[in-house]
């Protein structure tokens, strides 16, 4: 590549946290078996998101909570490029920032950590599973009727930790793919269905978010995208672009391929799980944005919206 014999070194920036700079390798190692004489660099940036740890997420909102002062800095030029959790990617990106690729993604299901070796489907009434995120509340509502569901912060590891100390936590739901990459699945009791709980929008991929006009980055950024998971992702992002959701709402989707065809699954659910609209819809991969929205649609008309709406009106007044 015609950039890469004068090229300065490229800052890449990312959260602090453990599995973020796990990531950020990740990124950093597949560049460089690319491109060998470009030299990458990691800077750790705190986020807002990693300040507050004592306010459940809901109550901080949503809107670039682990992403807005890393964003900034790419904006100042401070760095080159970001590496975030494509789940943390609000569906709008700050004007003259773009994601300009997305890497291949892990296994996008969630893990439960059991205390006593039990799985999902044998908690009952009065057992309690800590988790930050509604849409894991939800379904767990929906699952197990009586199920106590506590709210816990902090990255994997702290949560692990509370959940030792803390007796009265009888297990822990958390991204697979997230223990996967710190090389902690010893600690897994069980790989989670989709038919029982449904991941978030973009879970298990990583974004790399560049300057809009910064073509000599993008093009190297390019080296590492993967086809068959930014086509899945472009999906579940227009799904949750179309109802308007944010991250730290009760909608989860999950998009994948096989050859030329596109099968999205979508769910929106009340705060309590007592009411759950999921379906299916099937398209090609050249109409990715179209089926996302479209199943969005098939939800909203069947009433979606006014779960979303109470949802929305909820949160703004404990805020």
């Amino acid at each position: 590549m015609h950039t890469e014999n004068h090229m300065k070194k490229i800052i890449i920036g990312t959260r602090g946290s453990k599995l973020a700079l796990a990531q950020a390798e990740a990124v950093k190692d597949a560049l460089t078996r690319v491109f060998p004489r470009v030299s990458f660099h990691i800077e750790a940036i705190k986020t807002k998101g990693d300040k507050i740890l004592d306010a459940p997420l809901s109550k901080i909102g949503d809107k670039g909570l682990f992403t807005k002062e890393i964003e900034e800095k790419l904006l100042d030029r401070t760095i080159d490029m970001a590496v975030h959790s494509m789940k943390d990617m609000p569906t709008t990106l700050p004007p003259g920032l773009l994601i300009a690729a997305v890497t291949g993604r892990m296994d996008p299901s969630d893990a439960f950590i059991s205390r006593d070796g039990r799985v999902l489907s044998n908690m009952k009434a009065g057992d309690t599973i800590a988790t930050s995120s509604l849409r894991r509340r939800a379904q767990l509502k929906a699952l197990i009727p009586g199920l106590r569901v506590t709210d816990i912060r902090g990255n994997i590891i702290t949560r692990l930790e509370k959940m030792q100390k803390d007796r009265s936590i009888d297990g822990l739901i958390l991204a697979h793919a997230g223990i996967a990459r710190l090389h902690m699945e010893d600690v897994i009791t069980e790989v989670v269905p989709h038919s029982l709980i449904l991941p978030p929008v973009g879970q298990a991929a990583l974004a790399i978010e560049t300057r809009a006009h910064d073509t000599e980055i993008q093009d190297i950024v390019n080296g590492i995208h993967d086809r068959e998971t930014g086509i899945a992702i472009a999906c579940e992002r227009a799904f949750l672009a179309s109802l308007e959701g944010g991250c730290q709402v009760p909608i989860a989707a999950h998009a994948s391929l096989d050859r030329d065809t596109l099968t999205i699954e979508g769910l929106v659910a009340s705060l309590d799980g007592s009411v759950i609209y999921r379906e299916t819809l099937t398209g090609t991969t050249d109409s990715a944005v179209e089926t996302g929205r479209h199943l969005a649609h098939i939800l909203l008309d069947r009433g979606a919206g006014d779960i979303l709406d109470e949802i929305y009106s909820s949160l703004n007044n404990d805020s």
